[in-house]
């Protein structure tokens, strides 16, 4: 399987992060990282991560100016694109389809190839021009899932919330994340 990761300049790079360990984790997974200029940023202030920990999980990490990288192309073939976190600047783009960057422009490819592409988005609260943003990437093929908590599965931590968020995009892809815990029901 082969996946790009797209983390932008939203809070929360740390989901990014976490996404690209899971992911390594995975066999005959190849994955094809792009990270924002915001994103770097959000790195620096948010985490004591360098960037390279971050590019190393990555079997190619691409240059978010490279508009020729392979991921910018819809005859290079991939299973579909998450981005962790999505800013409301990205979420923006990808309504519209402005594909300024790589990270977008891979978004645009994987939509017009028919291919998945879930969006995580942070920002709180959601203005009426945000809303309307996600509305459109999602009636443009999108799948929305916001980092929201969960209390049912024993989340009691930022890390378990983090594995619940990965398992439920994970799901759209057809993998099972080890420390997903789904909700069984109750008899």
């Amino acid at each position: 399987m082969r996946l790009i990761v797209g983390i932008s300049g939203a809070s929360g790079v740390i989901m990014g992060y976490s996404m690209l360990k899971v992911l390594r984790q995975i066999p005959d997974m190849e994955i094809h990282l792009v990270v924002s200029d915001g994103a770097v940023e959000n790195f620096r202030h948010e985490t004591d991560l360098k960037l390279e920990e971050v590019t190393s999980l990555a079997d190619y990490h691409h240059d978010n100016r490279n508009m020729a990288a392979s991921i910018s192309s819809g005859s290079f073939k991939t299973d579909g694109m998450i981005v962790i976190p999505c800013s409301m600047k990205t979420m923006s783009a990808i309504a519209s389809g402005f594909a300024t960057n790589l990270l977008i422009r891979a978004v645009d490819v994987c939509l017009k190839e028919n291919r998945g592409v879930v969006v995580v988005p942070r920002e709180m609260p959601l203005s009426r021009v945000h809303l309307r943003n996600i509305k459109e990437a999602a009636d443009s093929g999108c799948v929305i899932i916001p980092p929201m908590l969960t209390f049912y599965n024993d989340s009691n931590s930022v890390d378990k919330q983090i594995d619940h968020i990965i398992g439920k995009i994970l799901m759209q892809f057809g993998i099972d994340h080890k420390d997903f815990k789904p909700w069984e029901g109750r008899e």
